[in-house]
């Protein structure tokens, strides 16, 4: 039995960016009337705070301010300077309160946005485990909210992960604790790898899969979750890679 439990806890060790640092608590709550007002407060996933943050800020009129409401959270402080800084939103000012951060993020217009020069990141991904999924999804969706043109290619067992119904979980032993793995992710802000590569292709990420492993993994062009993937190979993903600024290879 000690072993089966050791491995429960490796596993959630690894997740790293996620629970033994922080666990999110009840925040005494700031109160705020104005429509432009974002609580995102009792979440501490920064790429599911800015994906939020984003999408409110695309609905708002340009020069505008919003009023973001966190917990009061180091890191959530560091990665929302750290968007601000790569995306071009200002951060007019940050108020500190005992449990709560509250930031005041002016607008860009839409076009402002479209004007930028738009770097890139190329990735490719190999494995399609739950836990090694959180930093390449979480890394790829935080370039896109960035406004980064985000390529990914998914060769190997990753293939299954562009095929319609297929849900990452946890490998080996320890793939019966996978509900529970979800549910502990999700209540911090990591969401499923299928609703990641979702916001990614909402955000007009560009996804490839290897045409050499999808017939060795159970994946048909016909279901495949979007009809614009790219079936290719290495010459393709090189040359991907060969024009990206940002390159991540995970095996």
């Amino acid at each position: 039995m000690k072993p089966i439990i050791l491995l429960i806890v490796a596993v959630f060790i690894f997740t790293g960016c996620v629970s033994v640092a922080h666990q999110p608590k009840e925040s005494a709550m700031v109160e705020f009337n104005s429509k432009d007002t974002l609580n995102l407060t009792g979440k501490i996933i920064t790429p599911y705070l800015v994906y939020h943050i984003v999408k409110k800020l695309k609905k708002m009129d340009g020069e505008t301010v919003l009023k973001l409401v966190t917990d009061n959270f180091i890191a959530i402080e560091n990665d929302i300077k750290a968007w601000s800084r790569m995306s071009g939103y200002k951060i007019n000012k940050i108020e500190m309160f005992d449990k709560n951060l509250v930031f005041h993020i002016i607008n860009i217009s839409n076009k402002e946005w479209e004007k930028r020069s738009v770097e890139k990141l190329a990735m490719i991904i190999s494995d399609p485990s739950l836990e090694k999924l959180l930093s390449p999804l979480g890394l790829a969706v935080s370039a896109a909210l960035s406004g980064k043109q985000v390529h990914i290619f998914f060769q190997g067992p990753a293939t299954r992960l562009l095929k319609k119904g297929y849900n990452a979980s946890l490998e080996g032993l320890s793939k019966p604790f996978t509900r529970f793995a979800r549910k502990s992710l999700a209540d911090m802000g990591h969401l499923p790898a299928n609703e990641k590569i979702t916001q990614l292709k909402e955000f007009g990420s560009v996804f490839y899969i290897c045409g050499g492993s999808m017939a060795h993994f159970g994946v048909k062009e016909k279901d495949l979750i979007f009809k614009d993937v790219i079936i290719a190979e290495y010459f393709t993903i090189l040359e991907v890679m060969d024009k990206a600024n940002t390159k991540i290879i995970l095996q």
